[in-house]
């Protein structure tokens, strides 16, 4: 079910891609530039922090699960600006699975001179 959705919404954001700015949310995004498109990434990354917060008070976790959809479909909107298609992430989340987080992010700090480190 969950590659079907992401394939959908994959599809969906390509047609949309190159619709008029006037008939749809994610071509008048793309009409905007990445600029645009990075800005709703980050306000929705913090929207999503913030609902975290929110939740680990209150126990609630609608308004998590709602801001995370928001982050995850403008995270698939910023990929798409690209010509990326969601199984790229899908396939680097595939590669890491098995390889310990410490492993992997020294891997990416090795391999990177330009990287810096966290």
């Amino acid at each position: 079910m969950s590659d079907d959705i992401l394939n959908e919404l994959a599809r969906v954001i390509a047609e949309r891609k190159q619709a008029a700015p006037e008939s749809s949310y994610v071509a008048s995004l793309h009409h905007k530039g990445l600029n645009k498109i990075l800005e709703k990434v980050g306000e929705e990354c913090t929207e999503t922090l913030i609902a975290a917060k929110d939740a680990a008070h209150s126990g609630q976790h609608d308004e998590l699960v709602y801001e995370t959809a928001d982050l995850w479909f403008h995270s698939l909107v910023m990929l798409s600006h690209f010509n990326l298609h969601p199984d790229v992430v899908l396939n680097e989340l595939a590669r890491r699975f098995n390889v310990s987080g410490h492993a992997e992010k020294a891997s990416r700090t090795a391999s990177s001179p330009n990287t810096s480190a966290e």
